[in-house]
This record gives C-alpha cells, sequence and structure tokens, in this order.
C-alpha cells in the first residue's frame, strides 16, 4: 500500500529477460513495478496524465509484476524530452564564471541580477547519458568539471511533474576564454546524464529543503566533495520554466537543469577514470564514471 507520503519514483529500465526498455515505478525502495505490463509503453504519455500522483498510486496498488531493484538496468529518464539548462542562478556559479575569465565577468554579474535569467540548450533526449554510463570530458579541454544540479521534470504545457538529478559536464577553460564558446564548452558527446529516475509528488517548498552533493573519487580515494541546498537557487522553478516556454513549444515536455551551487576548486580538473557521485537527498544517486571524449 502507497501512502500520499511515499516517494514514488518513475524509472525507465531493462531486464535480463526483456526485449525493450520498459517503464517502471519504484515504490517501496526495493522493488521496481512494471507500469509497461499495465499498458503504460512510453513515460512521455504518462506525464501528461492531470493527478498524476494519484494515478500512479492507482497503479501500485493494481497487482503488477514486479523486479527487484538490483535486477534491473536503469536507462536515463529521459524519454523524449530535451534538455534545457539555466545558468547562474546560485551565487556560487555567479563567482565561479566570473573566475573563469575577466573577459567575461560583467556579463555573469549581470545576469545573476537580470529580470530574464541565462537558460540554454543542453542536450537532445538520445545524446543524453544513463546512470553508470560513462560522461565525458572533452580532449581539447585542459580544465573539465562536473556541475551537479537539480532537474525539473515538464510536461507539453509547461506544469512541472517531477525532479530528478542532472549533471551539466563543462569545460571551464574554454568557456573562460571567450562566453561566446559555452555551446562547446556545454554541448559536445557524453556531456549529460541525467538520473536515475523521476520522483513525483513534491511541491517546490519540499524540494527547496534537500540537499545537493558532489563527491569525486579517483583511485578509489575521495578528490572533492562539496554540499549545497536546492533552497538556495536564486529564482522560482515556475519562473526559470516560464522562460523556457517562451516562444517554444515543447511537444514532449522538457527537461530543465536549475544551475549548479558546488563548483571544484579552480585547481581540480577531472581525469579519465574518475567517478561522479551526485546526491540529492529527496530524489537519490547518480553516478557515472568519466572518459576523454
Amino acid at each position: 500500500m502507497v501512502t500520499p507520503s511515499t516517494s514514488l519514483k518513475l524509472c525507465r529500465f531493462t531486464t535480463a529477460a526483456s526485449a525493450g526498455v520498459r517503464i517502471g515505478l519504484i515504490a517501496n525502495g526495493h522493488t521496481v513495478l512494471d507500469l509497461t505490463a499495465a499498458g503504460v509503453p512510453r513515460m512521455t504519455a504518462l506525464l501528461e496524465r492531470p493527478e498524476l500522483a494519484d494515478e500512479l498510486r492507482r497503479l501500485s496498488d493494481a497487482g503488477l509484476p514486479g523486479h527487484p531493484l538490483e535486477a534491473i538496468r536503469l536507462f536515463t529518464p529521459v524519454e523524449s524530452q530535451e534538455v534545457w539548462a539555466a545558468g547562474v542562478t546560485y551565487l556560487r556559479s555567479k563567482e565561479a564564471r566570473m573566475e573563469e575569465s575577466e573577459f567575461s565577468a560583467s556579463a555573469y554579474d549581470r545576469v545573476y541580477d537580470a529580470v530574464r535569467p541565462e537558460i540554454f540548450f543542453k542536450s537532445l533526449p538520445e545524446k543524453v547519458v544513463s546512470p553508470g554510463g560513462a560522461v565525458g570530458i572533452r580532449r581539447d579541454a585542459r580544465w573539465s568539471v562536473p556541475e551537479p544540479e537539480l532537474a525539473l521534470v515538464t510536461n507539453s504545457s509547461g506544469s512541472i511533474v517531477g525532479f530528478t538529478i542532472g549533471n551539466d559536464m563543462s569545460s571551464r577553460d574554454i568557456e573562460g576564454e571567450n562566453l561566446l564558446y559555452l555551446p562547446q564548452a556545454k554541448i559536445y558527446t557524453a556531456s549529460c546524464a541525467v538520473g536515475p529516475w523521476i520522483v513525483v509528488g513534491h511541491t517546490e517548498d519540499d524540494v527547496r529543503q534537500w540537499s545537493i552533493q558532489l563527491e569525486i573519487h579517483r583511485a578509489a580515494r575521495t578528490v572533492f566533495a562539496g554540499e549545497t541546498r536546492a533552497g538556495q537557487i536564486k529564482r522560482p522553478f515556475a519562473e526559470l520554466v516560464e522562460y523556457l516556454f517562451r516562444s517554444q513549444a515543447f511537444p514532449h515536455g522538457a527537461v530543465l537543469l536549475t544551475g549548479a551551487g558546488i563548483v571544484p576548486d579552480d585547481s581540480f580538473t577531472l581525469e579519465a577514470g574518475d567517478s561522479v557521485r551526485i546526491t540529492i537527498s529527496g530524489i537519490g544517486t547518480l553516478e557515472n564514471p568519466v572518459a576523454v571524449v
């Protein structure tokens, strides 16, 4: 039995016996209920349903077949949605961007206090990296970092229907050289990971209490660790989404990364073989190894 306070987690998964990606509901933390067996072939259509949390609670009590969580392979919950990102939403992010380059410092200083937020395209859905897949560092970059971010999941009408974790991989030296190089610093092979699932049924007030943690491991030791809170995001979630949807249509909905409040020291750069672990307290953990692309 799923109570209103139970966390509802939507995922995409496969099993050793399944032929394709299936839609699942994790309602008790241990078992993945097979929503595909209930006639839910795609997650995108499910996210369009009104009263989504109530619908998922109904499905959780429908006697669906289940799989142990440890026996499945998780795919990114990004199915057909474009992934976009908001920048300079934390004071720490503004400071880090200004430290990257004196040339671009005034632009980042201004956008932090501007009415209009910085919003940029991040990834096509088919290019998003799944949990456990390798995220990339550019072979022509010298200074690469992960950016751990709360991600807002919206449907086609712009309603926020859930939350997940995003890793906005970035080449800081390329971006710092000239802010017009932002697309090259942000958009390349394996530069975006999202997962492990979508959490449904929480309000913005709930989410702003969540902690966001980043750990980077190298050769079995922690080489960086940091923590912030979603409550440090300057702008209301609905405001960020409203700007994203201005003069835009997203027939499959969209995923919007909300900015990074944890930035490693300027002396740090990722290396191939590192492991990036992002934990958001109300969601779970997204972990990915690092490779050169």
